[in-house]
């Protein structure tokens, strides 16, 4: 590709020495300066896609020339620790930023020099507002998982920021997915003659070396069948998505209990936590649960299998999930617990994901008195009452405190609360009887 000696030894150092089929279509055009929009699945190296090029066209003028918009923190850093490992070869600083983390720290990693700059929207907006971060000499944008963007509703976001940048700037859009909100992106803020790269096929939005599986489980059925899937297909490293934070908690513990090797990651731990977390998964537990922060662009080598315990919203969401397997080329597999009343979802996940879903019937008798911690089972109540704050949203019980359900740590916040069960009463907990409305356990 006619890339300078320094970067051909970086990408050498760090493992890039065949390029994937994404990066043989892109890459090529990104180094004539052209905007470009990518439509490839996900996993298939799009990093290295815009990666290479902006380290190759970058100058040793001082400021910065890059700017790398990303939906997460998680992928934040993930595309920093790259961008930095490629870009100490060839006299390229790199700063990340996102919420969470100290501003004053990311301001200073800017002022010393950084010429790449990875963050997401917010935090981005953050900094430009206050002077502390100029994006008007900008070359290089770049929109990685812009459908994930969009989804999470950054669209506003994105306009701001791309309408503050340089309109001679080039603009690299990366996408699994082109909806028509992508469409708007490039018809407002890229070149008229930019280009479109499709790799793979426009019906295939997952990744051919993945099988899909489903088996029927609802309430507290679903952790028995969790369970003998692992012990049938026994899963080299797995990551299990569930719908809330407590849910993933909950599950947790289950795992651990059972002697599964298990770490969780969600958006309500410290980001030193997450980070902590995904190090522990990468460098070797089995299981990571998490909620919907995990399906957004990372890339976590070698996990064969992804377990919807929760099914997720639609077919769009299970794409992005299930690519976390199957990671460059490798197979995986992708099973989902289908509850009463979801079963629309697996003909709605055939036909848009077009895939084919084989259902299991797993042998569970072994869990059938399996125990939850005592801390209750919340969500996994009826749909209609008992079940603490992960009820369903209409109604239901209240948290019985502590012992009670799933609901607030404290106590007693659960019945006749906004944050337990029906908004206009209380009910039974998942524990100790309460009266309605009562407020202590």
């Amino acid at each position: 590709m006619g890339l300078k000696p320094e970067l051909v030894e970086a990408l050498k150092r760090v493992g890039f020495v065949n390029a994937t089929e994404v990066q043989e279509h892109a890459i090529p055009v990104a180094l004539e300066g052209k905007d470009m929009i990518v439509r490839a699945k996900t996993g298939t190296g799009k990093t290295g896609a815009f990666l290479v090029p902006i380290l190759q066209n970058a100058t040793h003028e001082h400021g910065v020339q890059a700017l790398i918009i990303v939906p997460t923190r998680e992928l934040a850093l993930q595309v920093s620790q790259v961008a930095a490992s490629l870009g100490t070869h060839v006299h390229q600083k790199v700063a990340t930023v996102y919420g969470g983390a100290s501003m004053n720290v990311q301001i200073d990693a800017i002022r010393r020099g950084a010429s790449i700059i990875v963050g997401t929207p917010g935090r981005l907006l953050d900094l430009m507002g206050q002077g502390a971060l100029r994006v008007d000499k900008i070359r290089f944008l770049v929109l990685d998982e812009a459908d994930i963007m969009l989804d999470m509703g950054f669209v506003d976001d994105i306009d701001e920021i791309l309408s503050m940048t340089p309109r001679e700037r080039q603009t690299m859009l990366f996408s699994a997915t082109l909806p028509q909100q992508i469409q708007g992106i490039a018809r407002n803020h890229m070149k008229q003659e930019h280009q479109k790269i499709t790799v793979g096929k426009e019906e295939e939005p997952t990744v051919a070396t993945i099988s899909h599986a489903y088996a029927r489980a609802h309430g507290k059925a679903k952790f028995g069948t969790l369970l003998a899937y692992i012990d049938q297909f026994k899963p080299q490293k797995a990551i299990i998505f569930t719908a809330t934070q407590r849910e993933a908690d909950l599950i947790h513990s289950v795992m651990v209990q059972q002697g599964h090797n298990t770490i969780v990651i969600h958006g309500g731990l410290t980001q030193a936590k997450r980070e902590h977390s995904l190090q522990a998964f990468r460098q070797g537990a089995r299981f990571m649960v998490a909620t919907n922060v995990a399906s957004r662009g990372l890339d976590i080598p070698d996990v064969t299998d992804v377990i919807n315990f929760d099914a997720p919203d639609d077919a769009y969401q299970y794409i992005h999930r299930v690519g976390r397997s199957a990671r460059m080329g490798k197979n995986g597999r992708a099973f989902t617990l289908i509850g009463v009343g979801q079963e629309k979802l697996v003909t709605d996940i055939q036909f848009d994901a077009n895939v084919r879903l084989k259902e299991l019937h797993l042998n569970t008798d072994q869990y059938r008195n399996l125990q939850l911690p005592m801390r209750g089972h919340g969500r996994f109540g009826d749909r209609r009452g008992g079940g603490g704050r992960f009820n369903d949203r209409r109604g239901g019980g209240g948290g019985g405190g502590f012992r009670g359900g799933y609901g607030e740590r404290r106590g007693g916040r659960g019945g006749g609360e906004h944050r337990g069960g029906d908004r206009h009463g209380g009910g039974v907990g998942g524990g100790k009887f309460i009266r309605p409305g009562q407020r202590r356990d």
